[in-house]
This record gives C-alpha cells, structure tokens and sequence, in this order.
C-alpha cells in the first residue's frame, strides 16, 4: 500500500482521506483546523506539522484545497511541499481552481522536475462519505494509470479525461452548466406553481423530455452534432413557444431573466437565418457567435 501525504482535511477531504486510510494505505496528513486532523488520527493517520513534513517520503500528494492560491502556497511556500517531494512522487491536486491556475501549478512543477495531475471530484460530500465520488483525472496516461487504484479508494467512477489540466476543464464546464440548469429549473418550477401545475406531474413529464435529460443526451446527438440541422423542431417554433411562456409569466408577475435571456440567443439565431433549422443549430449559432467553426 502507498505513503500518502493528504493537504486539505475540509468538508470532502476529510473523508476522501479516511476512505484512503480504510482502504489501507498509510497516511500523512495536513490542514490548519486541529480537530480535523486529530479526527484523522484517530483513525489511522499520522499528523504533520507543515506540508513539506507531510510530503516527505510520500508516493502521493493529494491536495484538496479551497481555492488556487492555497493550493500554491502549499506547494511553493514556505515549508512547502516541493522543499521535500521526492522526484519521484506524484502530485495529485484534487481542488476546484481556476484551469489556468492548474496549468500554471502543472508548468512551475515540471520545471522543477516534479509530476502534478489534476483530478477534481464530482458529486456531493455525501459520496465523499460513502467513497463513490466521481474522480475527473486529468493528466497523461501514465500518471492517470499509475495513480488509477489509489482514486478509486475514493470515488466509483474514474473519467480519464484526456490530458493535463483536463479535468479540472470537465469540472468547471459540468459545474456551470448545472448551476445555471438549477437557475432555469427553479424559473419553471415557480411557473409551474403559478400556473397551478403540479410539480409531481412536472416532474414526470419533464424526466423523460429534453428539459429534464439535457440537449447532450437528447436532440444533439441526433442533429447538430451529425452536422444535420433539418428541423425536427424548428428554432421559429421555440422561439414563438418561448415568447408564449413569457407571457403568461409576465402577466403571473413570475420573474424569468434567464428565459428571457435565452429568447435573445433564439432572436438571433432567427435574424442569422437560422429560423426554419432545427433547434439544436443554437449550438452552431454560438459556435460561430463566438468567432468558432459552426461544425467542430
């Protein structure tokens, strides 16, 4: 079993680490919050005073940090983890950053003689707790293969995405898109309210739509990404069904600045020409909105 060095005992670090510790690979561990790294302990872990003593001797560094600049400082300050990696550990930084950041980090640490990977996490604290994260690993093939069974102590499910600096890419893209769905969702639900809807009913109608499945999964694949954009429902069609449910929004007094929003994407898509194609061309109309070839 692996020496792992684990930085950053949080919310979802701390149990990342105990799956590891349960797992049966001998841990050190570090963070500035005492009881989390007493609660460690317990369970199997050694302390460190600081990350380079935590990192000394380790196979692994797992960084699981807040934030871009701690992950940094961790790595590079002082007492940092590069002032006792050993060249031939592997850096695993599991932090939601900026990809930028990340790929600065991945570059300062080849210069250095050092192997970083990113591979931030998917899912809840609770899959944290129960070891079924889904782990984003970005990296070569050779790191991701060779850090493969000390990841899979922590998550069910290991996406290789492609290349250094790719997971954390997924991560951010993933997470945008959901955290504006939960936006537009709540706008549909408080209509549906309004409209006196059942929610129960909405549900089930919308589970085994596009609304609910998503356009990755539905009329993408299907259409625009086959390069065929003869409608199957035509973006003249949405845009009228769009204005029909801002109005009756507007005259329920339901705010909807993101369907209405997404009325503008559709207006000029329509004044482009793209009217009589299929609804899924709004993804080449904003390919080529931002300056992007409309077929990838």
């Amino acid at each position: 079993m692996a020496l792992i060095a684990f930085i950053g005992l949080g919310q979802m670090g701390s149990p990342m680490a105990a799956n590891l510790i349960k797992k049966g690979h001998r841990l050190t561990v570090y963070d500035i919050n005492q009881p989390a790294v007493d609660q460690l302990v317990a369970a199997g872990a050694n302390a460190a005073a600081s990350p380079a003593l935590a990192a000394k001797g380790a196979e692994f560094v797992i960084t699981m940090l807040p934030n871009g600049d701690l992950v940094e400082r961790v790595l590079f300050g002082e007492s940092g983890v590069v002032e006792s990696l050993s060249a031939q550990a592997l850096v695993i930084d599991m932090s939601t950053i900026h990809p930028l950041q990340s790929d600065a980090l991945c570059q300062k640490m080849r210069q250095r003689g050092f192997s970083y990977m990113d591979a931030p996490v998917g899912r809840t604290s609770e899959q944290a707790v129960t070891g079924n994260l889904l782990i984003l690993a970005g990296g070569s093939a050779e790191q991701v293969e060779r850090a493969r069974d000390v990841l899979m102590c922590m998550g069910s499910e290991l996406v290789n995405c492609q290349g250094p600096g790719m997971g954390i890419r997924v991560k951010l893209v993933n997470n945008y898109m959901s955290i504006a769905l939960n936006a537009l969702s709540a706008e549909a639900a408080v209509m549906c309210e309004a409209l006196g809807l059942s929610l129960d009913v909405a549900i089930s109608v919308m589970s085994n739509t596009a609304a609910g499945k998503g356009h990755f999964t539905t009329s993408w694949p299907n259409k625009v990404l086959k390069g065929d954009l003869t409608p199957a429902f035509m973006i003249d069609l949405a845009h009228k069904d769009l204005g029909i449910a801002l109005d009756v929004a507007n005259q329920l007094h339901v705010p909807m600045p993101l369907g209405a929003a997404a009325r503008e994407v559709y207006s000029q898509a329509k004044a482009g020409g793209r009217g009589k194609q299929d609804w899924s061309a709004i993804l080449a109309h904003v390919r080529t909105t931002a300056g992007r070839p409309e077929n990838h």
